[in-house]
């Protein structure tokens, strides 16, 4: 019988726990996974700013157990082209594609899997631009705040 071939695509940039579930449960399909990691001028033609450069977060997905192959998505054309070159059987994304791939069912199955809840690299980097905005002194005497409290603890 056949290796199952599976194909994703992604920026995975600060990779998280969201990131390592989407791999586990592709890989958990069966067979050989094959990630298409975003490179950073794609990523820009979308309109975003990847912090982790390209050849850092391929690195970091490659490296991840299960993952059988890395390659570059440099743009959005290239699906069918990757399907038809790596004998891909399945085509994977996350739900929040759902239907935005449809179209590659006439090459493979597409699944898109569920999301994993309350994580994602945009709600991060929301995060951190909260704490861009916090001024140097406030952080200080936050600290300091801490401090006292630690102490009164004691």
């Amino acid at each position: 019988m056949k290796d199952k071939i599976i194909l994703t695509y992604g920026t995975f940039d600060m990779f998280h726990i969201g990131h390592l579930r989407l791999i586990e449960r592709l890989k958990s399909m069966g067979g050989t996974l094959i990630i298409g990691v975003s490179t950073d001028e794609f990523n820009e033609s979308k309109g975003k700013k990847c912090i982790i450069p390209f050849d850092q977060r391929a690195k970091i997905v490659s490296a991840i157990n299960g993952v059988t192959q890395v390659i570059p998505e440099s743009s959005w054309d290239q699906k069918i082209s990757d399907i038809k070159k790596y004998n891909v059987d399945t085509f994977a994304m996350g739900n929040d594609w759902e239907e935005k791939f449809d179209y590659l069912k006439e090459y493979c199955e597409v699944y898109y899997l569920e999301r994993t809840e309350g994580i994602s690299t945009t709600s991060l980097k929301k995060q951190l631009d909260v704490f861009k905005s916090i001024s140097r002194d406030d952080f200080i005497k936050a600290f300091d705040t801490l401090e006292i409290l630690r102490k009164d603890f004691e």
